[in-house]
Protein backbone atom coordinates (compact mmCIF):
# COMPACT_ATOMS: atom_id res chain seq x y z
CA UNK A 1 0.00 0.00 0.00
CA UNK A 2 1.59 2.92 -0.88
CA UNK A 3 2.58 5.21 2.28
CA UNK A 4 0.70 8.33 1.63
CA UNK A 5 -2.45 5.89 1.99
CA UNK A 6 -1.17 4.45 4.77
CA UNK A 7 -0.90 7.72 6.52
CA UNK A 8 -4.34 9.22 5.77
CA UNK A 9 -6.14 6.09 7.25
CA UNK A 10 -3.72 5.92 10.22
CA UNK A 11 -5.01 9.84 10.55
CA UNK A 12 -8.75 8.61 10.00
CA UNK A 13 -7.83 6.01 12.77
CA UNK A 14 -6.46 8.38 15.36
CA UNK A 15 -9.22 10.73 15.04
CA UNK A 16 -11.83 8.13 15.72
CA UNK A 17 -9.97 6.90 18.81
CA UNK A 18 -9.64 10.21 19.80
CA UNK A 19 -13.78 11.08 18.93
CA UNK A 20 -14.67 7.69 20.92
CA UNK A 21 -12.08 8.45 24.21
CA UNK A 22 -13.90 12.47 24.26
CA UNK A 23 -17.23 10.57 24.17
CA UNK A 24 -16.53 8.22 26.68
CA UNK A 25 -14.89 10.79 29.14
CA UNK A 26 -18.41 12.79 28.72
CA UNK A 27 -20.26 9.59 29.81
CA UNK A 28 -17.99 9.02 32.36
CA UNK A 29 -18.84 12.60 33.15
CA UNK A 30 -21.88 12.78 33.04
CA UNK A 31 -22.44 9.85 35.53
CA UNK A 32 -20.34 11.23 38.12
CA UNK A 33 -22.74 14.30 37.60
CA UNK A 34 -25.93 12.45 38.02
CA UNK A 35 -24.83 10.50 40.66
CA UNK A 36 -23.24 13.62 42.62
CA UNK A 37 -26.61 15.82 41.91
CA UNK A 38 -29.35 12.63 43.28
CA UNK A 39 -26.72 12.44 46.81
CA UNK A 40 -26.53 16.15 47.33
CA UNK A 41 -29.04 17.96 49.59
CA UNK A 42 -32.21 19.52 47.91
CA UNK A 43 -32.75 22.99 46.76
CA UNK A 44 -35.32 23.44 49.81
CA UNK A 45 -35.89 22.54 53.17
CA UNK A 46 -39.51 22.94 53.35
CA UNK A 47 -40.94 24.33 57.01
CA UNK A 48 -43.95 22.79 58.25
CA UNK A 49 -46.54 24.11 60.51
CA UNK A 50 -49.28 21.69 62.22
CA UNK A 51 -53.32 23.12 62.82
CA UNK A 52 -56.14 21.59 64.70
CA UNK A 53 -59.23 22.24 65.82
CA UNK A 54 -58.31 20.43 69.39
CA UNK A 55 -56.46 18.03 70.84
CA UNK A 56 -58.21 14.03 69.51
CA UNK A 57 -56.84 10.49 69.40
CA UNK A 58 -56.87 10.14 65.87
CA UNK A 59 -55.42 13.04 65.40
CA UNK A 60 -52.18 11.36 67.33
CA UNK A 61 -52.42 8.34 65.42
CA UNK A 62 -52.86 9.93 62.12
CA UNK A 63 -49.98 11.99 62.67
CA UNK A 64 -47.57 9.33 64.09
CA UNK A 65 -48.68 7.02 60.50
CA UNK A 66 -47.72 9.86 58.95
CA UNK A 67 -44.48 10.69 60.27
CA UNK A 68 -43.08 6.91 59.89
CA UNK A 69 -44.35 7.24 56.45
CA UNK A 70 -41.98 10.16 56.01
CA UNK A 71 -39.31 8.17 57.94
CA UNK A 72 -39.58 4.60 55.33
CA UNK A 73 -39.65 7.41 52.44
CA UNK A 74 -36.70 8.83 53.52
CA UNK A 75 -37.89 12.02 53.81
CA UNK A 76 -36.69 12.11 57.39
CA UNK A 77 -34.28 10.42 59.28
CA UNK A 78 -36.27 9.98 62.57
CA UNK A 79 -39.94 8.45 62.69
CA UNK A 80 -39.67 6.70 66.39
CA UNK A 81 -41.91 9.68 67.38
CA UNK A 82 -43.99 8.74 70.62
CA UNK A 83 -47.50 8.56 71.52
CA UNK A 84 -48.55 10.56 74.31
CA UNK A 85 -50.83 7.35 76.66
CA UNK A 86 -53.05 9.29 79.00
CA UNK A 87 -53.96 12.15 76.76
CA UNK A 88 -54.97 13.35 72.99
CA UNK A 89 -52.69 16.11 72.91
CA UNK A 90 -50.48 16.62 69.41
CA UNK A 91 -48.72 19.20 70.97
CA UNK A 92 -45.59 16.56 72.96
CA UNK A 93 -45.64 14.89 69.26
CA UNK A 94 -44.83 17.57 67.74
CA UNK A 95 -42.22 19.14 70.27
CA UNK A 96 -40.68 15.85 69.81
CA UNK A 97 -40.55 16.14 65.96
CA UNK A 98 -38.88 19.69 66.22
CA UNK A 99 -35.85 18.29 67.94
CA UNK A 100 -35.66 14.81 66.35
CA UNK A 101 -36.96 14.08 63.25
CA UNK A 102 -33.95 15.58 61.65
CA UNK A 103 -33.05 15.18 58.01
CA UNK A 104 -32.27 17.59 54.56
CA UNK A 105 -36.06 18.09 53.50
CA UNK A 106 -38.65 18.56 56.62
CA UNK A 107 -38.06 20.88 59.26
CA UNK A 108 -40.95 21.23 61.94
CA UNK A 109 -41.14 24.65 62.87
CA UNK A 110 -41.10 24.19 67.18
CA UNK A 111 -43.30 27.82 66.69
CA UNK A 112 -45.36 25.78 63.94
CA UNK A 113 -47.96 24.34 66.44
CA UNK A 114 -51.49 25.87 66.37
CA UNK A 115 -54.14 24.02 68.34
CA UNK A 116 -57.65 26.11 68.84
CA UNK A 117 -58.91 24.03 72.02
CA UNK A 118 -62.06 23.53 70.58
CA UNK A 119 -62.47 27.57 71.15
CA UNK A 120 -64.22 29.22 68.37
CA UNK A 121 -62.69 32.68 69.22
CA UNK A 122 -58.82 30.69 69.64
CA UNK A 123 -60.08 29.39 65.95
CA UNK A 124 -60.46 32.60 64.33
CA UNK A 125 -57.15 33.97 66.36
CA UNK A 126 -54.98 31.21 64.94
CA UNK A 127 -56.31 31.03 61.29
CA UNK A 128 -55.56 34.94 61.13
CA UNK A 129 -52.03 34.48 62.71
CA UNK A 130 -51.44 31.96 60.12
CA UNK A 131 -52.52 33.97 57.16
CA UNK A 132 -50.39 36.66 58.38
CA UNK A 133 -47.55 34.72 58.99
CA UNK A 134 -47.73 32.94 55.60
CA UNK A 135 -47.94 36.65 53.82
CA UNK A 136 -45.72 38.26 56.30
CA UNK A 137 -43.20 36.51 57.30
CA UNK A 138 -43.04 34.04 54.70
CA UNK A 139 -41.60 31.09 56.95
CA UNK A 140 -44.09 28.78 56.18
CA UNK A 141 -44.06 25.87 52.97
CA UNK A 142 -46.09 23.34 53.77
CA UNK A 143 -49.28 22.85 56.26
CA UNK A 144 -50.45 19.89 58.06
CA UNK A 145 -53.95 20.81 58.59
CA UNK A 146 -56.04 18.09 61.45
CA UNK A 147 -59.62 17.82 61.68
CA UNK A 148 -62.80 19.66 60.23
CA UNK A 149 -61.86 23.03 61.80
CA UNK A 150 -58.21 23.21 60.83
CA UNK A 151 -58.83 21.61 57.04
CA UNK A 152 -61.54 24.28 56.53
CA UNK A 153 -59.28 27.58 57.82
CA UNK A 154 -56.75 26.04 55.47
CA UNK A 155 -58.54 25.78 52.54
CA UNK A 156 -58.62 29.37 51.56
CA UNK A 157 -57.36 31.84 48.46
CA UNK A 158 -56.00 33.71 51.51
CA UNK A 159 -52.58 32.17 50.72
CA UNK A 160 -51.04 29.43 48.27
CA UNK A 161 -49.45 27.00 50.97
CA UNK A 162 -49.29 23.18 50.07
CA UNK A 163 -52.03 22.29 52.97
CA UNK A 164 -52.66 18.34 53.88
CA UNK A 165 -56.27 18.00 55.30
CA UNK A 166 -56.07 14.58 57.52
CA UNK A 167 -58.02 13.05 59.67
CA UNK A 168 -61.88 14.64 58.49
CA UNK A 169 -64.98 12.62 58.29
CA UNK A 170 -66.14 14.17 54.87
CA UNK A 171 -63.81 16.79 53.20
CA UNK A 172 -66.07 17.08 50.61
CA UNK A 173 -69.07 17.88 52.46
CA UNK A 174 -66.64 19.89 54.86
CA UNK A 175 -66.35 22.31 51.94
CA UNK A 176 -62.41 21.43 52.31
CA UNK A 177 -62.20 20.39 48.78
CA UNK A 178 -64.67 20.79 45.98
CA UNK A 179 -64.89 16.86 44.88
CA UNK A 180 -63.34 13.89 45.31
CA UNK A 181 -61.84 13.67 41.92
CA UNK A 182 -60.45 17.71 42.40
CA UNK A 183 -59.48 19.82 45.65
CA UNK A 184 -61.07 22.66 43.73
CA UNK A 185 -57.29 24.76 44.86
CA UNK A 186 -53.93 23.85 43.51
CA UNK A 187 -52.44 24.12 47.12
CA UNK A 188 -54.65 21.82 48.49
CA UNK A 189 -54.98 18.04 49.21
CA UNK A 190 -57.16 15.77 51.49
CA UNK A 191 -57.35 12.35 52.27
CA UNK A 192 -60.63 11.00 51.24
CA UNK A 193 -62.63 7.23 51.45
CA UNK A 194 -65.69 7.57 49.49
CA UNK A 195 -68.65 5.92 50.63
CA UNK A 196 -66.80 4.45 54.00
CA UNK A 197 -69.73 5.95 56.26
CA UNK A 198 -72.66 4.90 54.14
CA UNK A 199 -70.36 1.00 53.88
CA UNK A 200 -70.37 1.04 57.76
CA UNK A 201 -74.46 1.74 58.36
CA UNK A 202 -75.16 -0.98 55.70
CA UNK A 203 -73.03 -3.76 57.20
CA UNK A 204 -74.43 -2.58 60.72
CA UNK A 205 -77.82 -3.35 59.88
CA UNK A 206 -77.23 -6.11 57.51
CA UNK A 207 -76.34 -7.80 61.23
CA UNK A 208 -78.79 -6.63 63.20
CA UNK A 209 -81.62 -5.52 60.90
CA UNK A 210 -82.59 -2.51 63.19
CA UNK A 211 -85.28 -0.50 62.36
CA UNK A 212 -84.48 2.96 64.77
CA UNK A 213 -80.94 4.21 64.41
CA UNK A 214 -80.04 6.52 67.25
CA UNK A 215 -77.70 9.13 66.43
CA UNK A 216 -75.88 11.76 68.44
CA UNK A 217 -74.45 14.61 66.67
CA UNK A 218 -74.11 18.29 67.01
CA UNK A 219 -76.49 20.20 64.83
CA UNK A 220 -74.17 22.37 62.88
CA UNK A 221 -72.55 22.52 59.47
CA UNK A 222 -69.49 21.80 61.61
CA UNK A 223 -71.13 19.56 63.55
CA UNK A 224 -72.93 17.40 60.84
CA UNK A 225 -70.14 17.33 58.22
CA UNK A 226 -67.39 15.81 61.03
CA UNK A 227 -69.84 12.92 62.12
CA UNK A 228 -71.18 12.44 58.56
CA UNK A 229 -75.00 13.00 58.82
CA UNK A 230 -75.56 13.56 55.05
CA UNK A 231 -73.93 10.01 54.46
CA UNK A 232 -75.71 8.34 57.52
CA UNK A 233 -78.86 9.99 56.49
CA UNK A 234 -78.59 8.64 53.02
CA UNK A 235 -77.88 5.54 53.76
CA UNK A 236 -80.59 5.09 56.42
CA UNK A 237 -82.92 6.27 53.18
CA UNK A 238 -81.33 3.34 50.89
CA UNK A 239 -82.30 0.79 54.06
CA UNK A 240 -85.54 2.37 55.36
CA UNK A 241 -84.01 2.86 58.17
CA UNK A 242 -85.66 5.90 60.62
CA UNK A 243 -82.81 7.84 62.50
CA UNK A 244 -83.53 8.98 65.96
CA UNK A 245 -81.34 12.17 66.18
CA UNK A 246 -80.50 13.20 69.43
CA UNK A 247 -78.74 16.96 68.88
CA UNK A 248 -76.64 18.94 71.41
CA UNK A 249 -73.42 20.36 72.11
CA UNK A 250 -70.14 18.17 71.30
CA UNK A 251 -67.80 20.13 69.99
CA UNK A 252 -66.87 22.24 73.52
CA UNK A 253 -63.59 23.49 74.47
CA UNK A 254 -64.93 22.14 77.92
CA UNK A 255 -64.33 18.56 77.44
CA UNK A 256 -66.63 17.18 80.50
CA UNK A 257 -69.15 19.67 79.53
CA UNK A 258 -68.82 17.44 75.84
CA UNK A 259 -68.79 14.01 77.41
CA UNK A 260 -71.63 14.85 79.96
CA UNK A 261 -74.17 16.34 77.01
CA UNK A 262 -73.19 13.22 74.90
CA UNK A 263 -73.88 10.72 77.91
CA UNK A 264 -77.21 12.07 78.19
CA UNK A 265 -77.89 11.89 74.46
CA UNK A 266 -76.94 7.86 74.92
CA UNK A 267 -78.83 7.51 77.53
CA UNK A 268 -82.08 8.48 75.86
CA UNK A 269 -81.68 7.50 72.52
CA UNK A 270 -80.98 3.79 74.30
CA UNK A 271 -84.37 4.09 75.64
CA UNK A 272 -85.55 4.75 72.12
CA UNK A 273 -84.03 2.55 69.69
CA UNK A 274 -82.81 -0.60 68.34
CA UNK A 275 -79.35 0.27 68.01
CA UNK A 276 -76.83 3.40 68.57
CA UNK A 277 -74.01 4.64 66.15
CA UNK A 278 -71.80 6.60 67.98
CA UNK A 279 -70.44 9.57 65.38
CA UNK A 280 -67.05 11.31 66.00
CA UNK A 281 -67.29 14.25 68.24
CA UNK A 282 -65.09 15.31 71.23
CA UNK A 283 -67.73 14.02 73.92
CA UNK A 284 -66.34 10.60 72.58
CA UNK A 285 -62.90 10.56 75.09
CA UNK A 286 -61.08 7.23 75.81
CA UNK A 287 -61.20 7.47 79.36
CA UNK A 288 -64.51 7.46 79.61
CA UNK A 289 -66.05 5.14 76.79
CA UNK A 290 -66.14 2.25 79.65
CA UNK A 291 -69.12 4.75 81.88
CA UNK A 292 -70.76 6.36 78.33
CA UNK A 293 -71.60 2.17 77.04
CA UNK A 294 -73.80 1.87 80.89
CA UNK A 295 -76.73 2.98 79.28
CA UNK A 296 -76.29 0.44 76.06
CA UNK A 297 -76.05 -2.77 78.08
CA UNK A 298 -78.71 -1.80 80.21
CA UNK A 299 -80.84 -1.51 77.18
CA UNK A 300 -79.06 -5.08 75.58
CA UNK A 301 -78.84 -2.79 72.11
CA UNK A 302 -75.80 -3.20 69.82
CA UNK A 303 -73.30 -0.23 69.61
CA UNK A 304 -70.80 0.86 66.45
CA UNK A 305 -68.44 3.04 66.16
CA UNK A 306 -68.07 5.96 63.08
CA UNK A 307 -64.31 6.56 64.45
CA UNK A 308 -62.54 3.21 64.34
CA UNK A 309 -61.72 0.07 66.17
CA UNK A 310 -59.85 2.32 68.21
CA UNK A 311 -63.24 2.67 70.13
CA UNK A 312 -64.25 -1.08 69.64
CA UNK A 313 -60.92 -1.76 71.61
CA UNK A 314 -62.28 0.37 74.59
CA UNK A 315 -65.83 -1.80 74.51
CA UNK A 316 -68.25 -0.45 71.48
CA UNK A 317 -70.05 -3.49 69.69
CA UNK A 318 -69.00 -3.04 66.45
CA UNK A 319 -67.09 -1.42 64.18
CA UNK A 320 -65.54 -1.69 60.53
CA UNK A 321 -61.29 -2.71 60.85
CA UNK A 322 -59.49 0.20 60.25
CA UNK A 323 -56.25 -0.40 57.76
CA UNK A 324 -53.09 0.52 60.02
CA UNK A 325 -52.43 3.60 60.65
CA UNK A 326 -49.36 3.26 59.50
CA UNK A 327 -50.94 2.65 56.20
CA UNK A 328 -53.06 5.59 56.06
CA UNK A 329 -49.74 7.90 56.63
CA UNK A 330 -48.07 5.92 53.74
CA UNK A 331 -50.33 7.20 51.64
CA UNK A 332 -50.26 10.93 53.65
CA UNK A 333 -46.36 10.66 53.64
CA UNK A 334 -46.47 9.23 49.47
CA UNK A 335 -48.84 12.51 48.48
CA UNK A 336 -46.34 14.87 50.57
CA UNK A 337 -43.21 13.21 48.40
CA UNK A 338 -45.02 14.14 45.32
CA UNK A 339 -45.62 17.77 46.40
CA UNK A 340 -41.42 17.57 47.62
CA UNK A 341 -41.07 16.92 43.87
CA UNK A 342 -42.85 19.60 42.19
CA UNK A 343 -46.24 18.03 41.78
CA UNK A 344 -48.92 20.82 42.92
CA UNK A 345 -51.45 18.93 46.22
CA UNK A 346 -54.23 18.99 43.25
CA UNK A 347 -52.45 17.26 40.89
CA UNK A 348 -52.20 14.26 43.47
CA UNK A 349 -55.19 11.38 43.91
CA UNK A 350 -56.88 11.91 47.25
CA UNK A 351 -58.42 8.38 47.43
CA UNK A 352 -57.66 6.16 49.80
CA UNK A 353 -58.97 2.65 50.01
CA UNK A 354 -59.79 1.56 53.25
CA UNK A 355 -61.13 -2.23 54.35
CA UNK A 356 -63.88 -3.93 54.75
CA UNK A 357 -63.26 -6.38 57.56
CA UNK A 358 -65.13 -5.91 61.01
CA UNK A 359 -64.13 -5.37 64.57
CA UNK A 360 -66.09 -6.62 67.49
CA UNK A 361 -65.86 -6.13 71.05
CA UNK A 362 -66.73 -9.72 72.78
CA UNK A 363 -67.45 -8.82 76.54
CA UNK A 364 -69.83 -5.87 74.66
CA UNK A 365 -71.33 -8.81 72.93
CA UNK A 366 -71.72 -10.81 76.16
CA UNK A 367 -72.92 -8.08 78.20
CA UNK A 368 -76.02 -7.04 75.73
CA UNK A 369 -76.32 -11.24 74.91
CA UNK A 370 -75.66 -11.08 71.79
CA UNK A 371 -74.00 -14.52 70.38
CA UNK A 372 -72.36 -13.43 67.04
CA UNK A 373 -73.17 -16.57 64.28
CA UNK A 374 -70.06 -18.18 63.03
CA UNK A 375 -71.00 -16.36 59.81
CA UNK A 376 -70.26 -13.07 61.30
CA UNK A 377 -67.16 -14.73 63.37
CA UNK A 378 -65.46 -15.67 60.15
CA UNK A 379 -65.39 -12.36 58.58
CA UNK A 380 -64.46 -10.52 61.96
CA UNK A 381 -60.54 -8.77 61.42
CA UNK A 382 -60.67 -7.86 64.74
CA UNK A 383 -61.56 -9.20 67.95
CA UNK A 384 -61.28 -7.42 71.17
CA UNK A 385 -61.70 -9.96 74.35
CA UNK A 386 -62.78 -7.19 76.90
CA UNK A 387 -64.17 -3.73 78.04
CA UNK A 388 -60.95 -2.16 79.52
CA UNK A 389 -61.24 0.28 82.38
CA UNK A 390 -59.87 4.12 81.77
CA UNK A 391 -56.88 3.97 79.82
Amino acid sequence: MPYSHCSTICSASRKIVHLLAMVFIAMVLCVLCNTSSSHAAPQKKWRVIYVEGGPYTDYQQILAGTIHGLAQLGLIVNGNVPVPEGSESTKEMWDWLCAHAGGDHLEFLPDGYYSAQWDETKRETNKADIVRRINEQQDVDLIFAFGTWAGQDMSTDEHNIPMFSMSVTDAVDAGIVATVEDSGRDNVHAQLEPGRYERQIAIFHDVFKFKRLGVPYEDTPDGRSSSGIPAVENAAKKLGIEIIPCTTQLNLPDLDQSFANLLACVENLSTQCDAIYLTVNTGMQGNRIKKLLQPIIAAGIPSFSQSGPGETKLGVLMSLAQTNFDDVGLFEAKAISQVLDGAKPREVSQVFEGPLGLAINLEMAVRIGWNPPFEILAAVDEIHQRIPDAP
